[in-house]
Formats: C-alpha cells, sequence, structure tokens
C-alpha cells in the first residue's frame, strides 16, 4: 500500500502585537478611514506559520457574534517572518491592503480581491494614493 508522507506541521504561535495595533490606528486616522472602528480591530504576530502571505485578516462571522454576544470583530495578523523583514513603508502598504478587506458596514465580513467596480481594488488604490499624499507632506 503506498502511503503518503505527511507534511511535518510546526506549531505556530501568536502574540498580541501593540505596535503593529498601534500603526494600524494610526494609519486609520491619518487616512480618515471612517467606516473602520478602530477599538474593534486587535493585532497579532505569528510565528511558526506555513502562510506564504505577509499577513492576514480574519472577521467575526455573523453567526460567533450572536452565539458570544460580541459586535463585530477584525483581527490581522503579521507573520513574523516575511512581515518583519519589509519597509516601515511596505508594512504600511500591508496594513492597508488587510483594512481594504474591511467592508463599509463593519459587519465582521471580508470583501474578496474582486475586480468590480467600487470592489476591493478600487478601494485599495484610494488608500494607497491617500497614504502616498501623507507620506508626501
Amino acid at each position: 500500500m503506498y502511503r503518503r508522507k505527511q507534511k511535518t506541521v510546526g506549531k505556530v504561535d501568536w502574540v498580541r502585537a501593540p505596535d503593529i495595533h498601534h500603526r494600524v490606528l494610526t494609519l486609520v486616522e491619518r487616512l480618515e478611514l471612517t467606516w473602520i472602528e478602530p477599538e474593534k480591530i486587535y493585532a497579532v504576530r505569528s510565528t511558526g506559520s506555513s502562510a506564504r502571505a505577509y499577513a492576514r485578516i480574519w472577521g467575526m462571522s455573523r453567526v460567533w457574534q450572536i452565539a458570544a454576544g460580541l459586535p463585530a470583530l477584525y483581527c490581522i495578523e503579521v507573520v513574523a517572518q516575511y512581515f518583519d523583514k519589509l519597509s516601515h513603508k511596505e508594512q504600511d502598504k500591508v496594513l492597508l491592503h488587510e483594512l481594504a478587506h474591511i467592508p463599509k458596514n463593519f459587519s465582521g465580513a471580508l470583501l474578496a480581491h474582486t475586480h468590480s467596480k467600487g470592489g476591493f481594488h478600487d478601494k485599495l488604490h484610494e488608500m494607497l494614493a491617500s497614504y502616498n499624499r501623507i507620506k508626501k507632506d
């Protein structure tokens, strides 16, 4: 019988990332991202992840909100082995990319990478343009 070799799965550790949280709050405030409720955004740094992404955003689905009696919440996870090697500016761009996944109704859902008019990419381009204007000042 052929036996498939199993991947060795390492342990992923998550720790709160107050530095990332502060940077997210600063971006939200400076770019006037009014639909984002900063007190409902959390940030963690992961180590040992096999993810290939620099960062990910996690939303709390409506069913969990109801079951736990909680409001919509979001958590931005930065993958330390990739994110921490980026320049400050590139890190900000990654954080803005994750924030662009949050819909205008702040429901706990996430916007997909769609190319529709007014969708994720249009929103991200607007945010990056605002960021670049602020950085020039």
